[in-house]
């Protein structure tokens, strides 16, 4: 190539590390190669992930990861780092372009509402649970990720609840028949959501203790018994909340702001982020029966359902020359047109936050909010663009 352009940059911020190897095969492949690396998002928690940046464009700017590491690691000497930087890196703010795109206003809103009095006593009871030292639910070579993810799945929803409870009561099944401590990834205990999975594999953690040394540790069989009875407790009483008051807040935020774009003029949309793939089926039920049925078009990284299989092909047979032959390309494509042309709601996972052009919706709504504060601008960035005609609620 004369010149490789790498959209969404920030995909290869992990490259140094060896594991990632898509990451790895892009950069040798364009090894002498001019590069130009565009994002919005450049890096996140880490000034690793700007190493990783720059060693895509040249991997002798900073020597190894290990030596950067010992030089700026501290955050000491990051004048000397915007210097050494200056000659690769272009930073332009939306402030710069605004003589150029005339960017509409963002209006921020907060729907507020108080939980049940069984809802409560669940977060507590679990919350509580968690705390302990002496359970097998969480591993204890990660305790503090995998506390930290059950409790964002029980902020998300009960129904989100349940089947992460489930998949760890079945984990410590299983422990009890062979009656030994079962190593495990701690992604096992979140197959089921791909956004806690990405959570996962975007960052770096460390084992709060050693993972051989604690699957090597004795059980304590009727600990373990009494454990799984208590987990059945959590999910009987997780399954016994019928009203969700968290899902009724948003009923009241979609009439609200629903009302606001009609008076503004703007389209009836709201796109709607949840970090849980639970969460999403049960709003899509919730919704569907509190009015909103059949204006309803889910968004996730697998799109496999009954209903997105559907809008696929009809796409396809009714746009023969939008159809690129790249079938994950064209999945999304066909699920934004139907969300354009179609649906009044698209509820979408973290799959949605990144590559969307959705100039046409103006109403985000976070369910669920992120702990990465960069990801919740990259939602909002799914709608506040160019080409948007409202101000985006």
């Amino acid at each position: 190539f004369d010149i490789a352009i790498i959209d969404e940059a920030h995909k290869l911020r992990n490259v140094y590390r060896k594991t990632n190897k898509t990451s790895n095969a892009v950069r040798e492949a364009l090894i002498g190669v001019k590069k130009i690396l565009l994002t919005a998002t450049p890096f996140q928690n880490s000034l690793m992930e700007l190493y990783g940046l720059t060693s895509v464009i040249d991997e002798n700017i900073f020597g190894n990861d290990k030596s950067f590491r010992a030089i700026y690691g501290d955050g000491e000497h990051n004048a000397d780092l915007r210097d050494r930087l200056q000659s690769i890196y272009k930073r332009t703010l939306r402030k710069d372009v605004k003589e150029y795109i005339n960017y509409t206003n963002r209006l921020p809103l907060t729907q507020k509402f108080d939980s049940t009095d069984e809802e409560f006593e669940l977060y507590t009871q679990i919350s509580d649970f968690l705390r302990r030292t002496d359970i097998y639910s969480v591993p204890r070579q990660q305790a503090k990720l995998t506390t930290m993810i059950i409790r964002k799945i029980l902020a998300s929803s009960t129904f989100a609840l349940i089947g992460t409870l489930t998949n760890i009561k079945a984990r410590l099944e299983r422990m009890l028949v062979k009656e030994q401590r079962e190593e495990f990834e701690i992604g096992d205990l979140f197959e089921d959501d791909e956004d806690f999975n990405e959570v996962i594999g975007d960052n770096e953690y460390e084992y709060d203790i050693d993972a051989e040394e604690a699957a090597a540790e004795a059980i304590d069989v009727e600990a373990l018994k009494a454990e799984i009875e208590e987990l059945q407790g959590f999910i009987d009483k997780a399954s016994s909340i019928k009203s969700d008051s968290k899902s009724y807040a948003l009923l009241s935020a979609l009439e609200k702001s629903f009302q606001m774009q009609a008076r503004n003029g703007a389209p009836k949309k709201a796109l709607i982020f949840t970090e849980s793939i639970r969460t999403q089926a049960y709003l899509n039920d919730f919704l569907s029966k509190n009015g909103y049925s059949g204006r309803i078009v889910l968004f996730n990284g697998r799109a496999s359902d009954t209903v997105s299989n559907s809008i696929y092909t009809n796409w396809c047979d009714n746009n023969p020359n939008k159809v690129s032959g790249i079938k994950a390309a064209d999945r999304r494509a066909a699920i934004v047109d139907y969300f354009k042309n179609e649906a009044d709601i698209m509820i979408a996972t973290e799959a949605a936050a990144e590559g969307l052009n959705l100039q046409f919706c103006s109403l985000v709504i976070n369910y669920d909010l992120p702990w990465n504060p960069q990801r919740i601008e990259q939602r909002i960035g799914r709608c506040h663009r160019y080409g948007q005609k409202f101000d985006v609620v």
